[in-house]
């Protein structure tokens, strides 16, 4: 059960519509005593160790996503466990066809491993 806190509790609120509309929202936000902040960072900030590799990084995040080991992975593309492993690492690039495969067995778009 959730204990007492000293604070109330802060809903967040995300809005997408036209350019005027959310201007004319942000005006009146302000007058309710509502503040806009910018306390989100890019991905690449957050996570600096996946610089240079991120398409082995979304490989093999996929293949986690899907349960798969890269032997299962390996087995249903047709493409060496040696080379999955490599191409995770980033010592190895992902080409377009291999990228084909790869999204077809991982049930993703395979433009976002090249």
């Amino acid at each position: 059960m959730p204990g007492l806190t000293k604070k109330r509790h802060t809903d967040v609120a995300h809005f997408v519509g036209p350019d005027g509309k959310l201007q004319e929202l942000r005006r009146y936000a302000a007058v309710l005593g509502l503040t806009e902040t910018q306390d989100s960072i890019p991905w690449r900030d957050a996570f600096p160790e996946f610089e240079g590799n991120v398409a082995g990084s979304l490989l093999s995040g996929y293949r986690h996503r899907e349960g798969l080991t890269q032997v299962q992975l390996s087995e249903a593309t047709g493409i060496p466990q040696r080379h999955i492993s490599e191409m995770e690492s980033g010592k190895r690039i992902i080409g377009k066809e291999t990228a084909r495969k790869l999204g077809v067995a991982l049930h993703c778009d395979y433009r976002g491993l090249l």
